[in-house]
């Protein structure tokens, strides 16, 4: 796996930018806004982001459940967790979310 070695980075931190719409402090709620975390790292972050959000929510595995259940991640990024983190697609929430939009052709 990618991310194998994250145990070695126990002070890792998570860039504050990564969630510009909130006041990120040392008391912020970060299970609170998980997906919202998860995602925003899929979508910009750094390795070091994904280090923390390890450390944070229960390591490879909680970040793992995590995503299967974010409501939106584009076809790429869909594509990349799917194999770093070996994720059915079928398992993504966002990507049944994306088959049930498509809509039919109309004659």
């Amino acid at each position: 796996m990618f991310f194998y070695e994250f145990e070695k980075y126990k002070d890792a931190k998570l860039d504050k930018r990564l969630l510009w719409e909130f006041e990120v402090d040392k008391d912020f709620d970060y299970n609170s806004v998980k997906r919202l975390v998860v995602q925003r790292v899929i979508q910009l972050g750094s390795k070091e982001d994904y280090y923390a959000i390890f450390k944070m929510f229960g390591g490879i595995d909680g970040v793992r459940e995590i995503i299967k259940e974010i409501d939106f991640l584009s076809k790429k990024d869909m594509n990349f967790v799917s194999v770093i983190f070996k994720i059915k697609m079928e398992d993504l929430k966002c990507y049944k979310k994306m088959l049930s939009l498509k809509k039919p052709i109309m004659y």
